[in-house]
């Protein structure tokens, strides 16, 4: 399993049994694992270039010790991560250029139909993670495919620059939690604000792909929705859009004033926390090490900028560093 992140067998069954013998010479690991001397010299170079083993001593043929593994390895599964972050971008760049040159010879690509609640939330998260400058909602009651609370992905965007703004149908925000999750929201950075009634549910994503039910909410059976492209249809969801906004009451955080700030200390929980999120490390690896979900990170993040009285994550990263909070 570690081979993805450059350690081989070989030399993984070398480390863990140098792990259980604590310290070891070469001849006892190579008695040990039944290998040639040879082999577990090669093995052990190897290993102490990824910086997993040192020698105990300062003698030329001192037993070797191991050392820990989160930091070496580590840095090379954030490595791999980020590759895997950055290819998904590409794919996701690619399908958009795919689409948009089938849209330019055949009119029948302008509109694609995708049915079912999955279908709707997995192409929702793709066109989130695929967003370069602004998402644009309507939010109605009685989601038909992603609760507020679900939708991660709008927190990884709004962390790399994203502009979110969303309007909620008043209805929506009398739902349990549902304030909270815009709350949250709000501190995360997003643009909120209220209508006593929204006309359709709608998302457009960098003014140039839209998805919208095809039918009432009411209806029974499978939910399905219309993936719209560039094309007048677009700009005329966008304006759309647009007008509600200009119609909308906004929302304010209810979060407490920066002065607030001053005199907080963080708790060891988010002492670790804030010194895994200045280091860079990504929400989901940041959740694997606290041992917790990555939307419990991101709600912590959220109500520490609100604590500093800031409403970005570069803004946070400074007045921890600046109150001592790290």
């Amino acid at each position: 399993m570690l081979e993805v992140i450059g350690l081989t067998p070989a030399e993984e069954e070398l480390y863990r049994c140098l792990m259980q013998l604590t310290t070891a010479r070469i001849d006892e690991l190579a008695e040990r694992l039944h290998r040639p001397r040879t082999d577990i010299v090669t093995h052990l170079d190897a290993l102490r270039a990824k910086g997993l083993v040192l020698p105990a001593g300062p003698e030329p043929d001192a037993a070797l010790r191991p050392l820990a593994p989160d930091v070496p390895l580590g840095g090379a599964l954030l490595r791999q991560q980020e590759a895997l972050e950055t290819a998904r971008a590409s794919v996701n760049q690619l399908t958009e250029e795919y689409r948009a040159a089938m849209r330019r010879h055949d009119a029948a690509h302008l509109v694609e139909v995708i049915t079912g609640a999955q279908a709707l939330r997995d192409r929702l998260r793709d066109m989130q993670n695929a967003a370069r400058s602004e998402v644009l909602w309507f939010c109605r009651a009685n989601p038909l495919a992603m609760p507020g609370q679900d939708n991660v992905e709008e927190f990884d965007a709004l962390a790399r620059g994203v502009r979110y703004r969303a309007i909620y149908e008043r209805e929506m925000l009398l739902e349990p939690a549902a304030l909270q999750d815009v709350e949250q929201g709000v501190r995360a950075g997003e643009q909120a604000r209220v209508l006593d009634r929204l006309p359709v549910r709608l998302a457009i994503v960098d003014a140039r792909t839209a998805l919208c039910p095809l039918v009432p909410d009411r209806s029974s059976g499978e939910p399905s929705a219309a993936v719209i492209g560039r094309s007048q249809l677009l700009d005329a969801l966008l304006a759309l859009f647009e007008s509600h906004w200009q119609m909308a009451t906004p929302l304010r955080s209810t979060a407490p004033p920066a002065d607030v700030a001053e005199g907080y200390r963080p708790q060891a929980d988010e002492v670790r926390l804030l010194s895994l999120f200045v280091a860079g490390v990504p929400d989901k690896s940041i959740a694997s090490q606290l041992g917790v979900s990555r939307r419990t990170v991101q709600r912590r993040l959220a109500d520490l900028m609100a604590v500093a009285g800031v409403d970005t994550r570069p803004g946070l990263a400074f007045q921890a560093a600046r109150r001592g909070w790290i």
